[in-house]
């Protein structure tokens, strides 16, 4: 998940310097087009393979919730800060611990919900709705970040059934089939350049992906996520040193408060469990 964070890091920094050259779904089909031609070995194999019609069905869904996130994504990057898209993208993480408290049956202890709390209430301190007037990217990321949520719920329950690579794979052929018609409905001829760094996207991205996946297979999401919380540190600094964008405390307060909650319920469970795994001293020895 540490790698997950640092590959995303440099998609938001990549597609922020973009600064919304070309409209938000057609840069998020080159960027999965990309991602194809990567991953072609690896598709070609799995449809070879086959897939029950259930499993279908979950690559489908994801695919659909993919795509919703990724155009809303692209056109919050091109109207806000990168800070104020990752902190936003906090939100993620909190929907995705929430469900797989009520859908996947992953315990949700007191402290956990009250860390959940928390970092809802630091998702207000970034927002501040009625403090501010939002913009519409403000409301893209929010978005985004239910639907990645929701899709990485799905992601958990495909890494039990399909290798990692095969998920990443099958949400990049589902979602550029899903983006084909709304990118060819507003092409914009696209220069060299920008079809350059859309394909470094695609690397990070694809990356990012396959460790996040990898992660879930390895780990509860509660485990895993509260890792995402420090690519704010890391998004601030790109912003402010890269794009010249104002350093705003309130941004910072709100993730603030998502890393304190989490971090501080992740590393008492973590005692928790190792209290648990630890035989007491009267155990037998074998």
């Amino acid at each position: 998940m540490l790698a997950t964070g640092l590959c995303f890091v440099a998609v938001n920094t990549i597609v922020r310097g973009l600064d919304g050259a070309l409209p938000a779904a057609q840069a998020a089909f080159i960027r999965f087009l990309f991602g194809l031609v990567f991953l072609a070995p690896v598709i070609t194999s799995a449809l070879r393979g086959g897939f029950s019609r259930g499993i279908w069905g979950l690559f489908a869904l994801r695919g659909a919730l993919h795509v919703v996130a990724v155009v809303a994504w692209f056109y919050a990057m091109s109207r806000i800060t990168v800070a104020e898209v990752t902190a936003i993208g906090f939100l993620n993480p909190i929907i995705v611990t929430i469900c797989a408290a009520l859908f996947l049956g992953e315990k949700l202890a007191s402290r956990r919900i009250a860390a959940v709390a928390v970092a809802l209430m630091g998702a207000l301190v970034v927002l501040r709705p009625g403090l501010r007037e939002l913009d519409p990217g403000h409301l893209s990321q929010v978005l985004a970040a239910v639907a990645f949520g929701l899709s990485y719920l799905i992601a958990k329950q495909l890494s039990d059934r399909v290798p990692a690579a095969v998920v990443v794979a099958m949400m990049s052929l589902t979602v550029s089939v899903g983006l084909a018609p709304l990118a060819i409905a507003q092409w914009v001829p696209p220069t060299m350049g920008q079809l350059g760094w859309l394909a470094l996207v695609a690397v990070f991205a694809t990356l990012g992906h396959y460790t996040m996946t990898r992660a879930f297979a390895a780990a509860p999401l509660t485990v895993t996520q509260p890792v995402t919380f420090l690519q704010l540190i890391w998004a601030s600094l790109v912003g402010v040193l890269v794009f010249h964008e104002p350093l705003d405390p309130w941004v910072i307060l709100g993730g603030g408060l998502m890393i304190g909650a989490i971090s501080y319920i992740t590393w008492r469970e973590a005692r928790i469990r190792a209290r648990t795994v630890t035989p007491p001293v009267s155990a037998t020895k074998v």
